[in-house]
């Protein structure tokens, strides 16, 4: 990733607080996230009772910070992180879509995804590309890494007003597509994404989902589904740059890995990119640029063992740096939210919800 070239900035800079968002006493520094510190390990069973107390200040401070760390719980296991979120996110969802694999760890709980360690995870917002996407976060430390693996945070207002105006307006005016080319090389195949084996029901997965899509000589199966780079929080109706332009793209990847997967797939085949919305291609620079401006605002702070970070996915980008050792995180998303509530400048119109992907 590139370094930064403008100063870290405090997430939720600008933004208005909510009612009780001071009550939690949060630990405010820049260039990390809020921390909520909690003096002593609650037990898994009291967990829901525990976020019953605090879910007005602990929604207050998401709307004003856009994530809160929490320290001590001692949420030291996926049972916890499903008792703990099962109060404060309500509904869950699966994952849809998949373009990399996630363990289940029980209940709602997912681990991390199936990413190389040595590889970072660039800057971007769960499900994204989708037509309903999750709201709201919950991720777990169980088991933190030796060195690196921090989550970082990154506020997707402050990312939008950073941003060069004629990059934003471009993709304001366009939007971004995602083009995937299923492969048995890289990521996972098309049955696994869409949670079906059987051609005529992808299809109409695809149909339903707002996807494009084409089968090749191969039997593989490409697809391409466009949607709004900018949009605005259901909640406060700001506008945040919210897609997964600079991560699912030829650019972010090692060279020697693009070069691999060109030669094997074609410049046209990779497993993943992104596009403009018109379909023409983003080049280096401007995918330098938007990954430079998430590095200037980003947020860090090291995992410790029982740590949950609450992250507002739609206001917060987050990403997954490098690390060594073993790495045990757990995610559940939750609050499902419709792209149609919050002002697309480009959406499909389905022919009816998909099926969840399993």
């Amino acid at each position: 990733m590139t370094q930064p070239t403008e100063p870290n900035t405090a997430a939720g800079a600008g933004a208005g607080a909510g009612a009780g968002a001071d009550e939690l006493d949060l630990e405010l520094a820049p260039g990390r996230p809020a921390i909520l510190r909690v003096g002593a390990p609650v037990a898994t069973d009291a967990l829901p009772h525990w976020v019953e107390e605090r879910k007005a200040a602990l929604d207050a401070a998401l709307l004003c910070h856009g994530a809160v760390l929490i320290r001590g719980l001692g949420v030291g296991d996926a049972q916890a992180l499903g008792r703990l979120s099962e109060r404060f996110l309500g509904a869950a969802m699966p994952e849809a879509q998949a373009f990399a694999r996630r363990r289940p760890l029980g209940g709602p709980v997912l681990s991390s995804l199936e990413w190389p360690a040595d590889q970072p995870m660039c800057m971007h917002h769960e499900l994204s590309y989708a037509l309903e996407f999750p709201r709201l976060l919950a991720v777990g430390c169980f088991s933190p890494p030796a060195e690196g693996g921090v989550t970082g945070l990154a506020d997707a207002q402050a990312v939008l007003a950073a941003l060069p105006e004629a990059i934003v307006e471009r993709f304001t005016a366009t939007g971004w597509s995602l083009e995937r080319s299923y492969n048995d090389l890289v990521g996972v195949p098309w049955s696994e994404a869409l949670g079906t084996a059987d051609r005529a029901a992808a299809e109409e997965y695809c149909r339903a989902a707002g996807i494009d899509f084409g089968w090749r000589p191969d039997g593989g199966l490409s697809t391409s589904q466009r949607r709004s780079a900018v949009i605005r929080h259901p909640l406060t109706g700001e506008e945040v740059w919210f897609n997964q332009i600079a991560f699912l793209n030829e650019w972010t990847m090692e060279p020697a890995v693009r070069e691999f997967l060109v030669a094997q797939f074609g410049a046209d085949g990779l497993p993943f990119n992104s596009r403009h919305g018109d379909g023409s291609p983003i080049d280096a620079g401007t995918v330098e640029t938007i990954n430079r401006v998430y590095e200037a605002h980003t947020l860090r702070e090291p995992w410790q063992v029982g740590d949950v970070l609450l992250v507002d996915n739609i206001r917060m980008a987050h990403s997954r740096e490098p690390f060594t050792g073993r790495r045990e995180v757990g995610m559940v998303l939750g609050a499902p939210v419709r792209l149609a509530d919050c002002h697309p400048t480009h959406q499909p119109a389905p022919t009816h919800q998909p099926a969840p992907a399993s």
